[in-house]
């Protein structure tokens, strides 16, 4: 009974969180004001993208009795990982293409001159943001398992909890992802897919609670470390443009808006 609740649970939580997410931001664009567009939830993005890191996950994993020497040095390597797959990312698409050269036949831009729907390198930052999406919801799935088992009650309000706190996050991971790719349906699967892997987790913790309970602070700073560098390597500096003073002035408050509802989300799961 309790397994059935964990695998029910999970899958709720993860994946339902991407579906609202998407029907959120469907609504939000298709309601819309003329005078935001997908430019401007490129703010949206990096500022739900960098409080899920700063203002959720990391605390939470420094609340661990984890040494802050090693989660400070999983973070850095974890930076560096993400670093290196843009990298490889990048050598395979230039080599899939056939223009290593950089400005090859193009405008000689930093993107080898592919701007394929927003750049190659939001591209790329789409599976950053994908792998660490994924450990992630692994996290989440041992995090609802072991309270599942504790008491079947805490375990359908961590489940609850983690499906709001996911919503205004998975929100950023699919403007991440469209930004790469006009086809909505394959942005939804990708992040849907993603968003299953809290089952797995919910298993893993079923079955291995003991054993997993002690990695989970590790695992919420390496999915810190890849919304970290999506957002300060992929998504802010494509926000470093001359605007106009209204341009300028939108742009930050759709990154404090992604901010303050991730934070305020974040909160209030606590508060359970």
């Amino acid at each position: 009974m309790t397994l059935i609740a964990i695998i029910l649970a999970t899958l709720a939580a993860g994946i339902g969180s991407v579906w609202l997410a998407a029907w959120l931001l469907r609504a939000g664009l298709a309601g819309g004001s003329r005078s935001v567009g997908p430019r401007h939830l490129l703010s949206l993005a990096a500022g739900a993208l960098l409080a899920t890191a700063f203002m959720h996950l990391l605390p939470e994993a420094f609340e661990s009795p984890a040494s802050a020497q090693d989660l400070f040095a999983t973070l850095l390597v974890g930076v560096v990982f993400f670093f290196m797959l843009e990298k490889a990312e990048l050598w395979h698409h230039g080599h899939e293409h056939g223009d290593a050269q950089p400005g090859h036949g193009h405008d000689g831009d930093h993107t080898h001159g592919h701007r394929h729907e927003g750049g190659g390198t939001v591209r790329l930052g789409g599976w950053t943001v994908l792998t660490g999406d994924s450990v992630h919801c692994f996290g989440d799935g041992v995090l609802i398992a072991s309270a599942f088992v504790a008491d079947l009650r805490l375990g359908l309000i961590a489940a609850a909890s983690v499906l709001a706190h996911e919503v205004p996050h998975h929100m950023g991971d699919l403007v991440v992802l469209l930004q790469s790719s006009a086809n909505r349906r394959v942005a939804l699967v990708k992040v849907s897919l993603a968003g299953a892997v809290t089952a797995l987790g919910g298993l893993a913790g079923y079955f291995l609670l003991e054993r997993l309970h002690g990695w989970l602070p590790y695992f919420l700073v390496v999915a810190s470390s890849s919304f970290i560098y999506v957002a300060l390597a992929d998504l802010i500096p494509q926000l470093q443009k001359r605007l106009s003073v209204r341009e300028t002035a939108l742009q930050v408050a759709m990154l404090l808006t992604g901010m303050g509802v991730v934070t305020l989300v974040s909160h209030l799961g606590h508060g359970h």
